[in-house]
């Protein structure tokens, strides 16, 4: 079978064999395991042909009987069998998972959900990735939230969610899917019918932002409103944000601009994590305003702020300060 690494609708058109769901994140695993689920079931039948398991608890005879039973009254039998990762020590039980995955029973859909312990090398989980249809999920980048949440909301409760919406509410909340995906469905019940959920509607639902938004910083950077930033930098650091963390988000912005400057809005587009594209078109507007050689200049500068904080004593605010000073007295000769 082959692999894929999409989000639940990506399943709706496949049925029967196996479904090795793998990653850190829980949350988003549980939902593609409903989605396999609902889609092979159905409610009158769904008791008789549904069995839930976990490897910390099932035995292998229990599980290799499990599988081999056929559907009744229906075309198809689920399995979800979660913590796979407990029967990884038992040769029999790899022994059976591989067998399934190489040739699935006739009616059956085996969802295997797993987190592969960090650092483990067991030939076990590749084999079940290269013979079953492997989802990874492993948990989003503080980057990759504003865009996973504006495509639920979309998705989900068919409403538009602003982008300062979105980072706003990523930036309150980090990363955690399940939290945010609860965080939006209180906004989609606030907004109600108005098919669209603003910034102003994340502070009225009562959620608690940041005096300043750290991609909202980034954005006045790359569109050379150096006076905002410079006001912003301070609360941004009293928030708990470090130097070093500003640096990295500040050079993946500017190495996109540069690539937006030189090669255009596709090959950025291209380049771009999935849940990061819709970022091209407003990258690309701010790289209109700097030339190749001052993205050059300003990538120059932040490696040396880099290098400064990790071995000077001068504060962090001080470095991205002259960083900042220095950018803005190049554009303004420019």
């Amino acid at each position: 079978m082959k692999k894929i690494t999409r989000e639940p609708p990506s399943l709706a058109d496949v049925r029967g064999g196996v479904f090795y769901l793998h990653g850190d994140d829980e949350f988003r695993k549980e939902e593609i395991l409903r989605a396999v689920v609902d889609a092979h079931l159905d409610p009158g039948t769904r008791d008789f042909n549904l069995d839930r398991l976990r490897g910390s608890e099932v035995d292998i005879e229990t599980l290799a009987s499990i599988l081999a039973t056929p559907p009744m009254m229906a075309e198809w039998r689920v399995v979800v069998v979660r913590e796979v990762e407990a029967l990884a020590s038992s040769p029999r039980a790899r022994d059976v998972l591989i067998q399934a995955a190489t040739s699935p029973p006739t009616g059956l859909a085996l969802v295997l959900s797993c987190t592969v312990p960090q650092g483990s090398r067991a030939k076990f989980y590749g084999e079940l990735a290269k013979r079953a249809l492997a989802v990874g999920v492993q948990q989003m980048g503080d980057a990759d939230v504003p865009g996973w949440l504006m495509e639920r909301a979309r998705d989900i409760h068919g409403l538009e969610l602003e982008v300062e919406a979105a980072q706003a509410l990523g930036t309150a909340v980090g990363a955690n899917t399940g939290i945010l995906a609860m965080e939006l469905s209180k906004l989609a019940e606030f907004a109600g019918d108005r098919g669209r959920i603003t910034l102003a509607d994340v502070e009225a639902a009562g959620t608690v932002l940041p005096s300043q938004d750290r991609w909202r910083w980034f954005d006045l950077v790359g569109e050379g409103r150096f006076a905002s930033a410079l006001d912003g930098l301070g609360t941004l650091l009293g928030q708990g944000e470090r130097g070093v963390g500003l640096v990295i988000g500040l050079t993946t912005h500017f190495l996109r601009l540069g690539v937006a400057s030189v090669e255009g809005a596709g090959a950025l587009e291209a380049v771009l994590p999935p849940h990061q594209r819709w970022l091209a078109r407003r990258l690309v507007s701010q790289a209109r305003k700097w030339r190749p050689r001052e993205i050059d200049d300003a990538l120059e500068g932040l490696l040396r702020v880099d290098r400064l904080l990790k071995a000077s004593s001068l504060s962090d605010s001080h470095l991205l300060e002259e960083w900042l000073l220095e950018l803005a007295a190049r554009k303004a000769a420019a």
